[in-house]
């Protein structure tokens, strides 16, 4: 079954699928491999268009990244969309933890926790599905780390429609109960994600997966538009400007080079002034699955996949998609990357708890001390506005930290006994 877009979505700004590497150009389908180099396709938009929409309008529209709709390849219909409605998260000021770790200048910490599934995962779901409710598929599926999971099974849940996503078989409790409450298939693979995704990228070439939409394979270039809508948001809440530096955790290194790029589409569609300076990008991996943050540091453009060890497995993707892409943002915005072992990646999040009341997943922790680290090491200007993401939620990861909190006291229901313990000074 071939999958186009449907004649009635006449209303989107998007005008093909555009391959990153060759540059050759496709129809909006439900492709995402280069026919000509096996490159991966994104979306291409009209910029005439784009340049048509204003902060006016944007700020006329709903208080979820619909508000967004008309920079986004799909979801002009309200009546098509298939989402949980997530977005317009808290952009909290963190003054504490800007002194915790040496910054000078206004910090903030974006805190994509507080979408419908507790990660940023819902905002790409959202625009993906939605395109795959548009090229007719029946199913939802996923290839996912966690976050992915929950959140393509909620979302199926909410349309009513079949899913079956796959997880590697050692992921957290906590993510495994947070995806099969929903009802949907959810298959545990032996195996790394990498493995998980390999498996996947098999089986939507299959007969019996030509009504399935995987979200992060055959709708993939719609899935990554999803993260755009983070930098906007961004930018909105800091009253129409881009901040000076931004740190954000990498996985595929998607995420990083979407927020990027939106920053970059703002000032060209005229809705803001870039800093006079420009903005720099910055990158955090886990210390056992940073092949990105490697080649980097090795001034080489060769990633070289890695089996990802380390308590950050929602980073944990060893052959990383969009690194290629990731390192040519950090390079070109004079940013850095660098990694978090588990121990820091512990006290990143305990850190962040403390000076913001944020609780943050093992990907929250890896990017507070990579933060740390590049204001340690002057790579991070401590002068410039900064702003950290946090992409899910502590509750998911409650193993990382459980050995290291617990009560401070422990006394009998007594006054007696409190003044013992020394509640009473």
């Amino acid at each position: 079954m071939t999958h186009t877009l449907a004649a009635a979505l006449t209303d989107t700004p998007a005008r093909a699928l555009v391959c990153r590497a060759c540059g050759a150009s496709y129809p909006l389908a439900a492709q995402h491999a280069c026919f000509e180099c096996f490159g991966p396709l994104e979306v291409a938009y009209d910029t005439d268009r784009l340049r048509r929409v204003t902060r006016e309008q944007i700020s006329a529209g709903p208080r979820n990244l619909w508000r967004y709709a008309a920079l986004l390849p799909v979801g002009q219909d309200p009546a098509a969309r298939v989402t949980l409605d997530p977005g317009l998260t808290p952009l909290v000021r963190a003054d504490a933890l800007a002194e915790a770790v040496g910054l000078r200048a206004p910090l903030w910490v974006k805190d994509d926790s507080a979408n419908p599934t507790h990660s940023f995962k819902d905002r790409v779901v959202s625009v993906a599905l939605t395109a795959a409710r548009a090229f007719g598929f029946t199913r939802f599926a996923c290839a996912s780390t966690g976050n992915l999971a929950n959140s393509v099974a909620a979302h199926a849940a909410r349309a009513g429609v079949p899913s079956v996503v796959f997880i590697p078989a050692d992921l957290e409790a906590g993510k495994v109960v947070t995806t099969a409450v929903y009802g949907g298939d959810l298959v545990a693979v032996d195996g790394s994600y990498d493995d998980v995704n390999r498996l996947c990228g098999e089986l939507v070439e299959t007969d019996e997966f030509a009504d399935t939409a995987f979200v992060n394979v055959n709708v993939r270039p719609y899935y990554a538009e999803g993260s755009r809508t983070l930098g906007y948001e961004v930018a909105e809440q800091l009253g129409w400007r881009i901040p000076r530096q931004v740190v954000l955790p990498m996985a595929s290194g998607e995420l990083l080079t979407k927020v990027d790029k939106a920053f970059s589409e703002l000032v060209e569609i005229g809705l803001v002034e870039p800093p006079a300076e420009g903005w720099r990008v910055f990158g955090a991996q886990s210390a056992g699955c940073a092949p990105i943050v490697a080649a980097l540091h090795a001034g080489t453009d060769v990633i070289t996949p890695v089996r990802p060890t380390g308590i950050a497995k929602s980073l944990n993707i060893g052959d990383p998609a969009a690194g290629l892409y990731a390192l040519e943002a950090v390079r070109r915005t004079g940013g850095w990357m660098d990694y978090a072992d588990d121990g820091e990646i512990r006290e990143g999040i305990r850190l962040l708890a403390r000076t913001t009341g944020i609780f943050a997943e093992t990907a929250g922790g890896v990017t507070v001390a990579v933060l740390r680290k590049l204001v340690a090491s002057g790579r991070l200007d401590p002068d410039a506005e900064t702003v950290v993401f946090n992409t899910g939620e502590g509750l998911k990861t409650l193993d990382a930290v459980a050995e290291l909190v617990g009560p401070t006291y422990r006394v009998k229901p007594s006054l007696r006994s409190a003044r013992e313990a020394g509640l009473l000074g």
